[in-house]
C-alpha cells in the first residue's frame, strides 16, 4: 500500500495541473459558458457576474451532489451484486435510521442553502434606484417594441421616443439588423427601464446583460441596472406571445454619455415627444380603461403587424 507520503507528492502534480487548467479559463468558461463576458474587459451590467455567481455555483453543488450519488449507487449495484451460487433473497433491512436521517438533512441544507443564495442575489439585483440618472419605458406590442426616454415633467410631455416595427426578414430570411427598434443606454449611469405591454404577456431579455422580466398589461414592471461596457447587444421577447413572436427583436446599444445626450437631442429634433406609453395600447377591456368606466371612447390599435 503507498505511503501517505507518496500520496501526497501524486497529489501534487495533479492540483499544479487543475490550477493551470483553471488558470486558462477564458472569461466566458469561467462563467459558466454565459454571455456578457470578454476577455480583458468588464461585465456588461453591475449585475452580470451576480447572476454568473449563482449559476456556476449552483451547478458546482448539483454535479458534487450528482457524482456521490452516481457513485453510491454504481457502488451498490457492485456489492451487493448476486453472486455466483446465490439463490433467494437477500436479507432484508425495514430501515436504517443513522441513513435515514442524513438523507433526510443533507438535502434539506442543501435547498435551504440554495433558497437562500438566490432569494439574496433577487433582492439585490431587483431593488430599485431610489433616483436614477436615466428612466426609460420599454413599452412591447405584438410584436415590436417602443422607447420612450422619460423627461423631468410629471406628465411625460418632455419625453422623446422611438416606435418600433417588427423584424422583416427577407426571402432567405435574413433580417437587416439595422431596421429593427433600437434602445440607447449611457454607459455608467443607474438606469431604470419601466417594462409596459401594449396587449398580451411579453418578456424583456437583454441576451447578454443575463436577466429577463415579464410585461403584463395592466401591471407594469421595473428592472434598475447599471452598464458598464460600452458595446451593442441583442434584444428579444422571451415570451410566446403570438404568431411572430420570433420576430419581435431589438438592439442594445452602450454608449458614453455625450453620444446618449445627443441621440436624445435628435429625438427631439425630429417631433418625437410627449407621452406614449396608454395612448396606443390595444385592449380596452381592462377594469378601469372601458368606456362605461371613463366616460370616454377607449383607443384601440394594431402595431408592428
Amino acid at each position: 500500500m503507498p505511503s501517505k507520503h507518496r500520496l501526497r507528492w501524486a497529489a501534487l502534480p495533479l492540483g499544479v495541473a487543475a490550477a493551470v487548467v483553471l488558470a486558462g479559463c477564458t472569461p466566458t468558461e469561467a462563467n459558466g459558458f454565459l454571455p456578457g463576458f470578454v476577455e480583458g474587459g468588464p461585465a456588461t451590467t453591475n449585475q452580470t457576474e451576480r447572476v454568473s455567481a449563482l449559476w456556476v455555483n449552483s451547478w458546482i453543488v448539483l454535479l458534487a451532489v450528482g457524482v456521490i450519488t452516481w457513485g453510491l449507487m454504481a457502488w451498490a449495484a457492485i456489492a451487493y451484486r448476486r453472486r455466483k451460487g446465490q439463490v433467494g433473497l437477500p436479507v432484508q433491512l425495514r430501515y436504517n435510521m443513522p441513513i435515514e436521517i442524513f438523507y433526510t438533512i443533507v438535502p434539506l441544507i442543501l435547498v435551504l442553502g440554495m433558497f437562500f443564495f438566490t432569494a439574496r442575489d433577487q433582492s439585490e439585483i431587483e431593488a430599485k434606484w431610489d433616483d436614477p440618472d436615466v428612466e426609460i419605458t420599454a413599452i412591447a406590442k405584438q410584436w415590436a417594441w417602443d422607447f420612450q426616454y422619460d423627461g423631468e415633467d410629471e406628465d411625460d410631455s418632455d419625453a422623446v421616443w422611438t416606435m418600433g416595427v417588427q423584424a422583416q426578414p427577407d426571402k432567405e430570411g435574413n433580417i437587416d439588423q439595422s431596421q429593427l427598434p433600437t434602445l440607447v443606454l449611457p454607459v455608467d449611469q443607474k438606469i431604470t427601464i419601466d417594462l409596459q405591454s401594449r396587449d398580451v404577456i411579453h418578456s424583456f431579455w437583454i441576451i447578454d446583460f443575463l436577466y429577463k422580466k415579464d410585461m403584463y398589461i395592466g401591471k407594469d414592471n421595473s428592472w434598475s441596472f447599471i452598464p458598464t461596457r460600452v458595446g451593442e447587444y441583442k434584444g428579444k421577447c422571451a415570451e410566446l406571445c403570438g404568431e411572430y413572436h420570433s420576430m419581435m427583436l431589438f438592439n442594445v446599444k452602450v454608449v458614453e454619455q455625450d453620444e446618449y445626450d445627443a441621440y436624445v437631442e435628435s429625438l427631439r429634433e425630429k417631433g418625437n415627444t410627449g407621452s406614449i406609453t396608454d395612448a396606443y395600447d390595444r385592449l380596452g377591456n381592462f377594469p378601469g380603461t372601458g368606456p362605461s368606466d371613463s366616460g370616454e371612447e377607449s383607443h384601440s390599435e394594431e402595431e408592428g403587424e
